[in-house]
């Protein structure tokens, strides 16, 4: 595993770069920047849809803990964006959470599209 490093600029707003040898560096320096109780969570979106007369636009996703989530509405432009991203690659996502129990599945503030 290598070694990751963190610096950060404050003009306007926060910005931060992160290096490392590996994805496991960079993944376990963006959950200590977001905080301790922070983890990733990965998976695949097996769905999207868009309901404009049931709630609006939605996902299923197929997660690799065994799980699989379904949330139709509240999802963001920009989470949307995401999820297109992933659709039409490869499928994978990961998000990174500190919702307890099955909250994680549900929480999109921390969506990255995976390769």
């Amino acid at each position: 595993m290598g070694k990751a490093t963190s610096k950060s600029k404050s003009k306007e707003g926060s910005s931060s770069k992160i290096q490392s040898t590996g994805t496991s560096g960079i993944e376990a320096a963006q959950a200590k920047q977001a905080g301790s109780k922070f983890e990733w969570h990965f998976g695949r979106i097996s769905s999207l849809g868009s309901f404009e007369l049931a709630g609006g636009r939605a996902v299923t996703i197929v997660w690799d803990q065994g799980s699989v989530s379904s949330q139709q509405g509240n999802i963001s432009e920009e989470q949307w964006e995401i999820f297109k991203l992933s659709f039409l690659g490869n499928g994978r996502i990961s998000v990174l959470s500190d919702e307890p129990g099955d909250g994680w599945m549900y929480d999109y503030r921390f969506l990255e599209a995976v390769r």
